[in-house]
């Protein structure tokens, strides 16, 4: 069952761990998905995050990401 809040989520996740830890998970950079994708991503939601983010990277469709990132900082600049 797809989870329609999924990219939502995707967009506000930081990595907890390593070297990136705390940057957002749609800025890291391609290198270091590439070396998950290589050497197996986590379990779990992480896993599922950096492998979707591996893929709209290296597919070239950070675009699609856009209108979420809008939405969410519209959200934030009410408060």
């Amino acid at each position: 069952m797809f989870d329609r809040t999924f990219l939502y989520k995707l967009v506000i996740a930081e990595m907890p761990f390593g070297q990136f830890k705390g940057r957002k998970i749609t800025s890291l950079p391609v290198h270091y998905l590439e070396w998950f994708h290589r050497n197996g991503f986590p379990k779990g939601v992480l896993g599922q995050q950096l492998a979707t983010m591996y893929e709209i990277k290296t597919n070239g469709l950070d675009d699609i990401l856009d209108p979420i990132k809008k939405e969410i900082n519209r959200q934030q600049s009410k408060y």
